[in-house]
């Protein structure tokens, strides 16, 4: 049986005294990870883990639809490939871990772990793409990449993590930056409808942008601390990687040109804005789609009742068909003690079977993500639990979209600005263009662009909330992970 602390075994920070405390006790005491024994790093529990592959598989049957391809590529890269593109070796330049020896050898030439593989991949590309007949070409891969973060978080930064990244290669410009702009529609699909995270999309500003790309596309999401998360980006490279690496085609017209090409990437910071957009003092609540198990059933007195048990498991069994990922959980511990524990790690619903429900012929069910407590036939759960599982997906987005929204402050000057962020907001501000004012609201209120707003016909028509000059943009600043 539970001994007498059962009860502290899950405890966590409160969330609005301390949310970084809040937000690490999640992460480790509801089993998605660990830290790793070299500093910085991070070690993915199955049940994290489970998370992840979720999201890849919703993530990658929606990149296949695009007609891409997942392929694979080496992490180790030549140093050399680094160098070719000034702009690109100059962004990651303080990041870059470094292979100098092989046992006591000294290597040739240094090799890098990658830090992202737009340099590889372009030298790769300029063999394989010759004619126009071989364009476009899209491909994908799933693997880790390394950033030697001086501060790290678990999901949110670490100097290992998991992502995807894309890169396409066309004929035209034009083709390309769609590519880009697709992609991130792509994203913001999949953040609404399977994450039930809201996000704001649009153009980063050039201080924002990735190294080397022409122009940047981001996806922002809003923490309940009101700071932002970059979830996705995607990004116009233009022809510099392709000028860099030669990757060159015959062109219909006889003559050969240069590709142009595109990247993108989520990583598993995604997992990150999850706990964040839609955790509570209770800790994780999984959205439905990325849950590792959508419902948990409980028998409650199981173990002195065999009918309870035994219609428990065939509960268990009927949701199983239904295609619903769900548990059994039958370990001798109190109710409570189990409650709590799913509670903890987010499982969108509990189906709770005692004697006295068995004998009525109904279950108690619980949702994590309001708490709402009713009885459903057990009938009829199969089809009701489907039913609700898409409707809790919904409820989830409704209510974080709900508090963005009112998190969104229009500001007009530092000073306004200033409340906003230290009140937890996104501020919706007009900018003049000059990086001397974006690096000022940086410096002053440690604040960055975010993206540019998608309304930007009157912009002309304001100040910019730094200088007070006339504006060129509207653009939304916040405080950033």
């Amino acid at each position: 049986m539970a001994n007498n602390n059962d009860k502290f075994v899950n405890q966590i920070a409160d969330i609005n005294a301390d949310y970084t405390k809040w937000y690490t006790d999640v992460c480790l005491k509801s089993e998605l990870c660990d830290y790793g024994p070299v500093k910085g790093t991070m070690v993915f529990r199955p049940y994290g883990y489970a998370v992840w592959e979720r999201i890849q598989a919703e993530a990658d049957k929606r990149f296949k639809a695009h007609g891409v391809l997942n392929s694979y590529f080496p992490m180790l890269i030549p140093q050399s490939f680094l160098m070719r593109e000034a702009e690109h070796v100059e962004g990651f330049a303080p990041e870059v871990a470094t292979v100098t020896h092989v046992g006591e050898t000294e290597l040739a030439e240094k090799l890098v772990l990658r830090p992202t593989s737009e340099t590889i991949i372009g030298n790769m590309y300029s063999k394989w793409i010759g004619s126009y007949r071989d364009l476009p070409l899209k491909l994908n891969q799933w693997a880790n990449v390394v950033r030697w973060e001086k501060t790290t978080r678990p999901f949110l930064r670490t100097s290992e993590f998991l992502w995807q990244e894309g890169h396409t290669a066309f004929a035209s410009a034009d083709e390309a930056n769609a590519d880009a702009l697709e992609m991130l529609d792509v994203y913001k699909e999949l953040a609404n409808n399977v994450l039930a995270l809201p996000v704001l999309c649009g153009r980063k500003s050039e201080r924002e942008k990735f190294a080397g790309a022409v122009a940047t596309y981001g996806m922002e999401a809003m923490m309940k601390d009101g700071k932002s998360l970059q979830a996705g980006t995607t990004h116009y490279l233009g022809d510099n990687f392709a000028r860099a690496f030669d990757i060159k085609f015959l062109d219909k017209d006889g003559t050969h040109k240069y590709a142009y090409q595109a990247s993108w990437g989520i990583s598993t910071r995604l997992i990150g804005a999850i706990i964040m957009a839609h955790g509570d003092e209770r800790g994780l609540c999984l959205p439905p789609p990325v849950a590792p198990f959508q419902a948990v059933v409980i028998p409650i007195g199981g173990a002195k009742n065999p009918e309870v048990a035994a219609k428990s498991a065939e509960i268990k069994n009927t949701l199983d068909r239904a295609g619903v990922r769900v548990t059994l959980d039958e370990r001798d511990v109190s109710p409570g003690f189990k409650f709590n524990h799913w509670e903890l790690r987010g499982v969108p619903l509990r189906i709770e079977l005692g004697g006295r429900d068995l004998a009525a012929g109904v279950v108690t069910v619980c949702r994590r993500d309001g708490g709402d407590k009713f009885t459903l036939p057990i009938d009829e759960l199969a089809t009701r639990v489907v039913g609700l599982l898409d409707e809790i997906t919904k409820s989830m987005f409704d209510k974080a979209n709900a508090f963005a929204a009112a998190h969104i402050v229009p500001v007009s000057n530092m000073d306004e600005m200033r409340a906003a962020l230290d009140g937890g907001n996104f501020c919706d501000a007009y900018w003049c263009g000059d990086e001397a004012c974006e690096a000022k609201i940086k410096q002053e209120l440690a604040a960055t662009s975010r993206v540019f707003h998608a309304d930007q016909a009157h912009a002309h028509e304001h100040k910019c909330a730094c200088c007070g000059k006339p504006a060129k943009h509207r653009i939304y600043f916040a405080r950033a992970y």
